[in-house]
């Protein structure tokens, strides 16, 4: 067990700035281009990385789901159609990564299934993310541990006991287990920050935060209680079609949001007591001294 793990160049933990990482997932509606600008607001912002989502539609998509009917931009197609729609191939995962390294970001994934795991791993990612729902699929757990890459754990819609047991069969020399609430938008109420603490002290790894809020101040809160890993999903605009639309930042948005984290950051120190040269002059003039 360790308190800080790395991720690509960057060691993630206490003592470092907080690994920041904006999540494109699949917010660019199948629309390499759209992804692009979104790479582009992230490194614009001072981000770590970018996160995208990959799946394998026949894979992970329950076979009750399939056929369900949805109002797309593509029209009124099945689920299953839709999740193909919105998924890249190679070839678009080919120019992300080469338009990744021209803006000099990391990129990487969160893999639903084994098939996109095995897709993903040609790319060389610098970590994995396993989503929420992911949680209770211990065979894709092991699957994704095997690659021998960091991961980053969601614990959204999850139990304790659910948590646990999913990081009984991951390596926490390179884990980050990051509290989240799977609600979007997520209301302040049920953000639930204190269990960045609870996580750190059962499972003695870098914890981090995955945020659905409204809003920044809460995301930066979460770095003030320990949060080494940040995460929110990044849109061009909150308006657009697509189920995590309303839940992102916008360009603005994230680059406020970095601005923020690592001004407090700087603002935090490191809990000793000291007197600054910049408070002698103060203390000269207004302080009296009753012996």
């Amino acid at each position: 067990m360790t308190s800080e793990i790395r991720i690509g160049d960057r060691s993630v933990g206490e003592g470092h700035p907080a690994y920041i990482v904006a999540e494109i997932g699949i917010n660019h509606n199948g629309d390499v281009a759209l992804a692009e600008q979104l790479i582009d607001a992230a490194a614009q912002a001072g981000c770590d990385a970018v996160k995208f989502q990959k799946r394998d539609p026949e894979t992970s998509v329950p076979p009750d789901q399939r056929d369900r009917m949805r109002d797309t931009p593509w029209g009124y197609i099945t689920y299953l159609d839709y999740r193909k729609r919105v998924e890249f191939g190679r070839a678009e995962y080919e120019r992300i990564a080469r338009y990744a390294a021209d803006h000099g970001i990391a990129w990487f994934a969160s893999c639903w299934d084994e098939p996109s795991v095995d897709f993903m791993e040609a790319f060389d990612p610098p970590a994995y993310k396993v989503p929420s729902a992911s949680v209770t699929d211990i065979g894709l757990l092991k699957y994704t541990a095997a690659t021998g890459r960091p991961i980053v754990l969601s614990t959204g819609m999850s139990t304790m006991d659910e948590i646990r047991a999913a990081v009984e069969v991951l390596d926490r020399d390179r884990l980050v287990v990051a509290h989240s609430t799977s609600t979007y938008p997520c209301p302040p109420e049920e953000l639930n920050l204190r269990m960045l603490h609870t996580l750190k002290a059962e499972f003695d790894c870098p914890v981090g935060y995955s945020g659905h809020e409204v809003g920044l101040p809460t995301t930066v809160a979460a770095v003030a209680l320990g949060a080494c890993y940040v995460e929110r999903h990044v849109t061009l605009d909150r308006s657009m079609w697509g189920s995590d639309q309303a839940a992102s930042v916008e360009p603005g948005g994230i680059e406020r949001l970095v601005h923020y984290i690592r001004t407090v950051e700087r603002g935090l120190g490191d809990g000793v007591k000291q007197v600054y040269s910049s408070e002698m002059e103060a203390a000269r003039r207004l302080r009296r001294i009753n012996r």
